[in-house]
């Protein structure tokens, strides 16, 4: 709880993965990917209750292993591919006995996010009066340098030639960082989606920033730990 406010922490972790299969509880530096997110939530200060939604019972059965409660199985028809988190985050605040007045969302994918970062995410929101913040890293290539490729294969520019301007005059942009998504539950009822102009973001900076999506991705992961960069 954070000045009085209560708040539940979802892990969301679907048995499929194609990137990475068995992905969410594949070892890491010895222990199963979901346990580093689960470590970091229990360790919070403002974290009330720790819930997993998974349709895999390896998975539960791990993320039990480690602290975390699993009150119910998530539907397959909630855990296919075209599933959405936001099925899931919806099915879970459905089928649980209690109500809580923030929601954070962790995804066992960024295994090097920390408790300081969720419980500086949780202090911000709140002490702003914030209804949505969303972790964000900043990117090195500004949108003026990317292309889609068109007819024949001619490079078109994602934003318009018009608007380039030096590297040094360019507006700093943001990408999503999959790490942290902290919100007021009747807000995220309502609107059902993190991307939306009312969006705060909670910048986070170096190897936090790693999300596990493909098998290069885990091995990297694997060499910071190697080399105790993290």
């Amino acid at each position: 709880m954070y000045k009085g406010k209560s708040i539940l922490a979802l892990i969301t972790a679907r048995g499929g993965s194609k990137g990475i299969p068995g992905k969410n509880i594949i070892d890491l530096g010895g222990k199963p990917l979901i346990a580093w997110t689960i470590d970091a939530a229990l360790k919070s200060e403002y974290i009330d209750r720790l819930i997993i939604s998974s349709d895999d019972i390896n998975i539960i059965n791990i993320a039990r292993q480690f602290g975390c409660e699993a009150p119910f199985i998530r539907p397959a028809e909630l855990a296919t591919d075209t599933s959405t988190s936001m099925d899931a985050i919806m099915h879970a605040l459905n089928n649980i006995n209690e109500t809580y007045d923030y929601l954070m969302l962790l995804q066992p994918t960024s295994p090097f996010r920390t408790t300081t970062h969720i419980d500086d995410c949780i202090s911000m929101t709140i002490d702003e009066g914030r209804q949505l913040s969303v972790s964000v890293v900043k990117v090195h290539k500004h949108p003026q340098y990317m292309f889609y490729k068109g007819e024949d294969d001619l490079l078109k520019p994602v934003i318009s030639f018009e608007v380039n301007k030096r590297r040094q005059d360019q507006t700093s942009v943001y990408e999503h960082n999959g790490a942290l998504y902290f919100s007021k539950i009747d807000f995220l009822k309502k609107v059902q989606t993190y991307n939306i102009e009312e969006a705060y973001g909670f910048e986070m900076t170096g190897y936090a920033n790693l999300d596990l999506d493909e098998i290069s991705d885990l091995e990297y992961a694997n060499y910071l730990i190697e080399k105790k960069l993290v």
